[in-house]
């Protein structure tokens, strides 16, 4: 097998394949490797990429403006998906999980547990990273959560910003990852320096999160709501954009429902 051809099943570990991939057994996964690691691996996954780009906030207030967090959180989400790529897929967000499940990536089955472990590893993420920073460091931060809207008047901009850059950032894996005539070994790369254009474009609008789970984790363990559901309607809004873009046009014969 290829490299591109088994980075092919990178978000689509859920049909079967995966692992054993490699060895010509693509039916031949336990109960374990099917449905369990797949999960740890989301929580163990966004738990480092997560702990890095909450770090990388609290260790840049007003000192580099977007530039270290971007690289922190595009670099530790390439890493984490080249490493857990091949055991869950490395999705570590919720809104990636829809778009692969409804562009037929994964099973239904896999979804919600996914989405809990994903959003359980912000949690420990956040928690990590109060514990190594500053009392000082982490007050100024917020805790890493999202406080980039500070007003009604730009609430609609920043659901806007996060609609759209979840929607450049799950049509890369989309096309990158999971569709057949355009998937790529260079997927993971490709995934992480989006996240790092969003952050450098769109962190002064509305945080450039893109990911429900990176917000929560934060929000849970700070104490800090303000305006959280622009982080889980613009990311998911942009999702369901994505997949109706590769379902009806962009996708190949697989994916596409229409002039097959």
């Amino acid at each position: 097998m290829t490299s591109a051809e088994s980075k092919s099943e990178l978000f689509t570990v859920a049909t079967g394949a995966g692992g054993d991939s490699h060895q010509n057994q693509p039916n031949k996964l336990s109960f374990y490797e099917h449905y369990i690691q797949p999960c740890l691996a989301e929580i163990l996954g966004s738990t480092l990429f997560m702990f890095v780009g909450c770090v990388s906030v609290m260790g840049n207030v007003g000192i580099n403006g977007s530039i270290q967090p971007a690289l922190a959180h595009g670099l530790a989400l390439a890493i984490a998906i080249a490493i857990f790529g091949e055991v869950s897929g490395g999705h570590f967000n919720p809104a990636v999980s829809v778009c692969v499940y409804l562009i037929g990536g994964m099973e239904f089955i896999l979804l919600v547990p996914y989405m809990i472990s994903q959003m359980l590893g912000g949690v420990i993420a956040a928690s990590l990273a109060k514990a190594v920073t500053t009392e000082m460091a982490y007050g100024n931060a917020t805790g890493a959560a999202f406080d980039a809207v500070q007003s009604a008047d730009v609430v609609g901009s920043a659901t806007l910003a996060e609609m759209i850059m979840t929607l450049f950032l799950t049509i890369v894996v989309s096309m990158g990852a999971v569709n057949g005539r355009t998937r790529s070994s260079l997927a993971p790369f490709c995934i992480g320096l989006t996240v790092t254009a969003n952050i450098l474009a769109g962190g002064g609008i509305s945080g450039a999160c893109m990911n429900p789970a990176r917000a929560f984790g934060p929000a849970i363990v700070s104490g800090h709501w303000t305006y959280h559901w622009i982080y889980w309607v613009g990311p998911l809004t942009g999702a369901l954009v994505t997949v109706s873009i590769v379902r009806l046009i962009m996708g190949d014969k697989k994916i596409r429902v229409v002039f097959k």
